[in-house]
């Protein structure tokens, strides 16, 4: 798996959610997640939540540290469990870095992470004729939100740091799980 964070601001808008984004812009081949901060405002052209289209609801925030993975050659249920594994890697790094967490931890409902009844993440998978593809953001700036959040300075947790750490261990944890597929021998 490879990683990259991009150190600039960017909107995240839904249209990075696409087959061989990271290719194309940033020529890095195969699978791998691309992690940068700035703000969301994903319109319901580009919104592929059913339940967020047939609700309405509004997704954005003036700014967010958003990761975009692409894997390829598995299905919608792999990537789900995927986005749910990082999900976890997530929330114990948080809980690990920030002493405000120590007394109160994140918790971790499907795909989202949560401090009480204040929402921390969005995410979403899907896939595309070729690749599953998984936008995760969470919260660095408060402001903007359509629904009560706490966002990373809510926790004095730097943005950049907690991106290379989370995405060094997942690209650790993504290439331990395709190494243990091809090591067993079959059964039958």
């Amino acid at each position: 798996m490879k990683t990259l964070y991009l150190d600039q601001n960017m909107l995240y808008d839904g249209t990075q959610l696409k087959p061989l984004w990271a290719y194309l812009n940033y020529k890095i081949l195969g699978p791998s997640v691309v992690s940068w901060q700035g703000p969301c405002e994903i319109d319901f052209e580009h919104m592929v939540d059913g339940e967020d289209l047939n609700e309405g609801a509004a997704i954005r925030g003036s700014l967010m540290l958003h990761f975009v993975f692409e894997i390829f050659d598995r299905d919608l249920a792999f990537a789900v469990a995927l986005q749910r594994l990082f999900v976890a890697i997530l929330k114990d790094q948080l809980n690990q870095g920030a002493t405000a967490l120590k007394k109160r931890p994140l918790i971790q409902k499907g795909d989202d992470l949560y401090w009480g009844k204040r929402k921390l993440s969005i995410s979403i998978a899907t896939v595309s004729p070729v690749s599953q593809l998984i936008h995760l953001a969470v919260n660095i700036s408060n402001v903007g939100t359509p629904v009560k959040t706490c966002s990373l300075q809510d926790f004095k947790i730097a943005p950049k740091r907690l991106a290379e750490r989370v995405m060094e261990l997942w690209s650790q944890e993504f290439d331990s799980i395709l190494r243990a597929t091809q090591k067993v021998r079959p059964v039958g």
